[in-house]
C-alpha cells in the first residue's frame, strides 16, 4: 500500500510564496510520473506540474514561470515551488505518482488572498 502524505499550505497574500511538500511511503524511482494538480472553488481538478521519467517536467499554462516541481530521491518526497502566488491559485492541492497504478494524497489547502 503507497500512501502519499502532503504538508506546506496555508495562507498567504498576493505575490507571496509557498513550498508544498509531498512524502511517499516508498521509492519515488517506483514511479513513472510524479506531479501536483488542484482544484479551484467551484472547478474541475487540473494538472499543475508533473515531473516524468527521464527528467521531463510540465506545467500549466497559468503557472508557468512561477511554480517549479522538484523532487529529493534520499527522501522520497517531491515538491512545489509556488511563487508570485494570485488569488486564482487559491484551492485543494493533490500530490500524485503513477505508474502501472497510481496513487493520490490527502490534499492541502492553499489559499490566496487578494
Amino acid at each position: 500500500q503507497v500512501h502519499l502524505v502532503e504538508f506546506g499550505g496555508g495562507l498567504v497574500q498576493a505575490g507571496g510564496s509557498l513550498r508544498l511538500s509531498c512524502r511517499a511511503s516508498r521509492s519515488i524511482l517506483d514511479f513513472n510520473v510524479l506531479g501536483w494538480h488542484r482544484r479551484a472553488p467551484g472547478k474541475q481538478r487540473e494538472l499543475v506540474a508533473h515531473m516524468i521519467s527521464g527528467g521531463t517536467t510540465n506545467y500549466a499554462d497559468s503557472v508557468k514561470g512561477r511554480f517549479t516541481i522538484s523532487a529529493d530521491n534520499a527522501i522520497n518526497t517531491v515538491y512545489l515551488q509556488m511563487n508570485s502566488l494570485k488569488p486564482e491559485d487559491t484551492g485543494v492541492y493533490y500530490c500524485y505518482a503513477g505508474g502501472t497504478t497510481g496513487y493520490w494524497g490527502q490534499g492541502t489547502q492553499v489559499t490566496v488572498s487578494s
